[in-house]
């Protein structure tokens, strides 16, 4: 039957609607995953921490979230090439309610280390899974619109830290209200709604499934996507490596914040991040003259200022000055340079991507992402805890000094990275 070009024009906005609705669904799942992610890593910290555990011990906690998170996103690029996207969502979330249960309705003698680290093990897997899958859709479904995947990768993103935000401060609101356990039961109905809401209502495939993919080429020969995954590596252990358990045993122990004033600062901190990342295609329009997207020197730029803000902070502490006003506003001011250099990140990941193997390319970028965290996490904890053993503040100038000298290596690497190109309207290529 042949078509007319009203036909086909019909058949194109038909898919454009089912795309945005797919786009929608996809997000709306992330976020229902992120949300419980945040909650759950406050109710852990701030559970733990009040009863007494070292630095380095609440950090343990995490060690195997972390550790699992490199690992799912290895395998789970993989997995979502070969069966597709909407398996490896359905399975994150799966995961999600899982970990939850089992912390939910574990006797108090179970409580233990091993077993929560265990329980966080399952979570980290949920969450990266989840995160794979719904970026890697964003990719199918933004279309080649004008700058549409830019856009619409830096919403995706940038939501994705302002729900995490909330999540913090949900974790610290139900811990006062309801306590650990109850409020766990709490999160765990919100991701079995969020289950069977994707379950019935995402259509299609997000992505055909290629049974031909092999392991093997999870490990990129692209050497775009391999610069950046080094990269990412150092930027976001340089975060991890002071805000995850330095920050806010600092804030408690060193400043006297109690729990509801530390989990909600850390959430408008984590909230405030999230909208700058958001907003981050406008934001570098007004400063890049005819500029349409970024490119490697827009995240080398980046980096390097980023890098003054950790060691400014590091300065000031060891010089004695107000403390509150140190943190606090060197906080402020790097969240915005590190959002904007994570909105980067995550345009350049999509804009360097061969399209036949998004899900590799997006789950091995994210898998040196969780090495960067797990690298940064242990750090905060062990640099925390050597550091606060010669002044009160010591600590926390440990991890910001490895903040800053991880920074300046991910504006290193980012010297080397190509320069997206349109060859195509819409469409990004990398320039060799």
């Amino acid at each position: 039957m042949k078509t007319t070009p009203s036909t086909e024009a019909s058949a194109t906005m038909t898919q454009q609607r089912a795309d945005r609705r797919n786009y929608v669904l996809v997000t709306i799942a992330y976020w229902a995953d992120t949300l419980t992610d945040g909650a759950i890593r406050m109710l852990v910290l701030f559970y733990f921490a009040q009863l007494g555990y070292s630095p380095f011990a609440v950090a343990s906690l995490f060690l195997f979230y972390e550790i699992f998170g490199v690992i799912t996103n290895l395998f789970g690029g993989y997995i979502g090439a070969r069966f597709g996207l909407k398996l490896t969502l359905f399975l994150g979330l799966a995961t999600q309610l899982v970990a939850l249960s089992m912390l939910a309705f574990a006797p108090p003698s179970l409580l233990v280390v091993p077993y929560v680290m265990a329980a966080q093990a399952l979570s980290g897997i949920a969450k990266d899974l989840t995160k794979m899958s719904s970026k890697s859709a964003v990719k199918l479904v933004a279309g080649t619109g004008e700058g549409q995947l830019y856009r619409w990768v830096s919403v995706l993103t940038g939501s994705k830290n302002a729900i995490k935000g909330l999540g913090f401060f949900v974790g610290a609101l139900l811990l006062s209200l309801f306590g650990f356990q109850t409020a766990l039961i709490m999160l765990a109905v919100l991701v079995l709604t969020a289950l069977v809401g994707a379950v019935s209502t995402i259509s299609g495939d997000l992505g055909v499934a290629n049974k031909k993919a092999k392991f093997k080429q999870i490990f990129s020969p692209n050497r775009a996507v391999n610069l950046l995954a080094a990269a990412r590596i150092f930027l976001f252990g340089a975060r991890d490596v002071w805000f995850v358990v330095g920050l806010p045993v600092f804030f408690i122990t060193v400043l006297g914040w109690d729990f509801w004033l530390a989990g909600g600062f850390m959430a408008a901190w984590t909230i405030g991040y999230g909208f700058v990342q958001a907003s981050t295609p406008a934001l570098i329009r007004r400063r890049i003259a005819n500029a349409q997207a970024p490119d490697g020197r827009t995240a080398m730029w980046l980096a390097f200022a980023l890098a003054a803000f950790p060691a400014g902070i590091a300065i000031t502490l060891h010089a004695g000055l107000i403390p509150t006003l140190s943190v606090v506003g060197g906080l402020l001011a790097f969240g915005i340079i590190f959002a904007l250099n994570s909105a980067v990140h995550s345009y350049l990941i999509l804009a360097y991507a061969d399209d036949a193997k998004v899900a590799m390319n997006v789950g091995f970028y994210y898998m040196a992402n969780a090495l960067g965290r797990l690298t940064g996490t242990v750090l905060s904890g062990a640099l925390y805890q050597w550091g606060m053993q010669s002044n009160p503040f010591g600590g926390l100038i440990a991890c910001l000094w490895a903040s800053a000298g991880f920074i300046l290596i991910a504006g290193l690497l980012s010297i080397r990275l190509p320069t997206p190109t349109r060859t195509v309207v819409g469409t990004w290529k990398v320039e060799e």
